[in-house]
């Protein structure tokens, strides 16, 4: 009896272009928000102000990572704040646990 071997028949398809161009412009958008981050790193004086302004990009970069990837960004808007609420009360809670642990009394 002969083997007859059935490979699977393989399509390549073309690139997605419009997918590759949205890849990038999420990675430079990203990256900007990096070299952001970095300049005020290495020009600000360390304090409140400065670890405000890191928190509040991180935040941007989480929030625009989340709506990208997760693809959070095209649900329904009541998914979206059922989200984003708890999120800003936890980094409010987190602010105000490192305000209260700057401002604390050394023994």
């Amino acid at each position: 009896m002969a083997h007859h071997a059935h490979e699977p028949e393989v399509t390549v398809l073309p690139p997605d272009k419009e997918k590759i161009k949205k890849l990038w412009t999420v990675a430079g958008i990203l990256g900007i928000v990096t070299a952001i981050e970095f300049i005020f790193a290495f020009t600000m004086a360390a304090g409140t102000l400065r670890t405000s302004i890191f928190v509040a990009l991180t935040i941007v970069k989480a929030a625009y990572i989340v709506g990208e990837f997760m693809h959070l960004r095209y649900e329904t808007k009541v998914l979206f704040w059922s989200i984003l609420i708890p999120v800003i009360f936890i980094v409010w809670m987190l602010v105000a646990f490192v305000y209260e642990g700057i401002n604390m009394p050394v023994f």
